[in-house]
């Protein structure tokens, strides 16, 4: 993993070194808490930022038969830190384990391959280096030059955090990202007790489907304010049902009322309400993101031990074009549609995808929907080229917004640096093949463009 790393021919290497790694990051869409990047402490230690929330190693570590209790358990840290030194070198074809050689050159300077027998001089080296002023989160953003980062915020959250940094002086500039999916799950038991927190936030009686469209948009007022400029929906299937005001009215009495909710009562909700944001949305030129395709808590044993979002998540799969485009065109017909983002886990889903998109263009606009990047399982070396080359085959390069995190950890920008090389050396290979020509000043506004000049187009206050 030298400076040429993953940089197959010297085009590649040229393309990479002189054009694609002199540009900062945007990362449009993670995970981070801005409240620790408020506070912004030292961690503690090496597992604290690279082990805590990350389901990425944690998977890989049950999978390998590693005890949980080294893993998310009662472990001392050190402890944890050594089974996943033992266990990385047999990562080989994971992307993990080109991800944490990368973080350790890049953020602590170790270049030597992680392994059981150096773990304990690579635990000390970077603790030495954690415990030092310039290793607190804001100041690990600068060392990899991030200047934009949206977190993922939802309705209920007081946006203090977002508040303080955004009077603060450094690098980085933080934005909240709309997140309402709670909202959404009409069929949930905590549902009235989250519309009964948003009333008491926005000062507003919640008793209609209405009432509960004017609460989320006052929420929308308010994090326009702060800067945000991205709102973001998981729909592990999408509703597949046009939106109906009065249908959905319907679904929310019934719902205040204890009586059961069918299928196409919470389809017709969720639609409804989607529209009934992205016409706020569109009024404060947001773009949405669409993320599709994840079977959440697949294990119930796992979430009941651990809850959400600790690695029993899997791909969901099933089809998702026509609710895809009922959606859109719904959108679009109500004149709401604002600019769009498409994620989906299914790597099947993005050829379908990529077309979708092009179908609801706006005139003068460049990809007003259009596929977002390679999201969670496939951003990794395979995934990452293969999403590449379908997106290029039915869109237009020039429009990618490139590379984000997704990430909870702090430690993860190398990740940019990753998707940056494998583009570079993809553009490489098609100059050194005769697919592509050498042109300079076209091949550096490119680069700039999907490395970080159209992200940035995204957040840009």
């Amino acid at each position: 993993m030298d400076k040429d790393f993953l940089l197959e021919t010297a085009t590649s290497q040229t393309l990479f070194h002189h054009f694609a790694s002199e540009w900062p990051i945007c990362d449009y869409h993670c995970h981070i808490s801005p409240d620790v990047l408020a506070e912004n402490k030292n961690f503690s230690d090496l597992a604290d930022v690279w082990l805590g929330g990350d389901h990425y190693k944690w998977r890989a570590m049950r999978l390998a038969g590693i005890p949980e209790r080294l893993i998310t358990g009662d472990a001392d840290p050190e402890e944890k830190f050594m089974a996943w030194a033992e266990l990385l070198p047999w990562l080989a074809g994971n992307p993990l384990h080109h991800w944490t050689n990368l973080e350790l050159q890049r953020y602590f300077g170790i270049d030597e391959p992680l392994t059981s027998a150096n773990a304990k001089t690579v635990w000390q080296k970077a603790n030495d280096a954690l415990s030092r002023p310039d290793f607190r989160p804001l100041q690990l953003l600068e060392k990899l030059n991030v200047r934009w980062l949206c977190t993922t915020d939802d309705p209920l959250d007081t946006l203090e955090p977002h508040a303080a940094l955004a009077k603060g002086s450094h690098l980085t500039k933080v934005l909240p990202a709309f997140r309402p999916d709670r909202f959404f799950k009409l069929d949930q038991l905590a549902f009235t007790d989250w519309v009964n927190q948003l009333g008491e936030i926005t000062q507003q009686k919640i008793e209609s489907f209405e009432g509960l469209s004017r609460a989320l948009a006052l929420q929308i007022d308010r994090f326009n304010q702060q800067g945000c400029r991205l709102s973001d929906h998981a729909f592990d299937v999408l509703p597949g049902t046009a939106a109906d005001k009065a249908a959905a009215e319907r679904s929310y009495a019934k719902r205040l009322n204890g009586e059961h909710l069918s299928h196409a009562d919470i389809a017709c909700f969720r639609a409804t309400l989607l529209s009934e944001l992205a016409a706020v949305y569109s009024r404060h030129d947001w773009t949405m993101q669409l993320h599709i395709g994840a079977k959440r808590n697949a294990s119930s044993r796992g979430f009941k031990a651990l809850g959400p979002d600790t690695g029993f998540d899997v791909i969901q799969d099933y089809p998702i074009s026509d609710d895809l485009v009922t959606l859109l065109d719904d959108l679009e017909r109500s004149g709401r549609l604002p600019r769009t983002l498409l994620f989906s886990l299914n790597a099947k889903d993005n050829m379908t995808m990529s077309t979708i998109a092009s179908a609801f263009a706006k005139d003068g606009a460049e990809s007003w929907v259009s596929l977002g990047p390679a999201w969670w399982f496939h951003d990794q070396l395979d995934g990452m080229i293969l999403h590449l080359k379908q997106l290029c085959q039915v869109g237009v390069l020039k429009t990618f917004v490139g590379m984000t995190t997704d990430s909870r950890s702090l430690l993860s920008y190398t990740r940019h640096e990753y998707f940056r090389r494998l583009f570079c050396n993809e553009l490489g290979n098609w100059i050194e093949n005769g697919q592509l020509a050498y042109d300079e000043v076209r091949l550096h506004e490119l680069i700039g463009r999907v490395c970080y000049q159209n992200a940035e187009a995204l957040v840009k206050i």
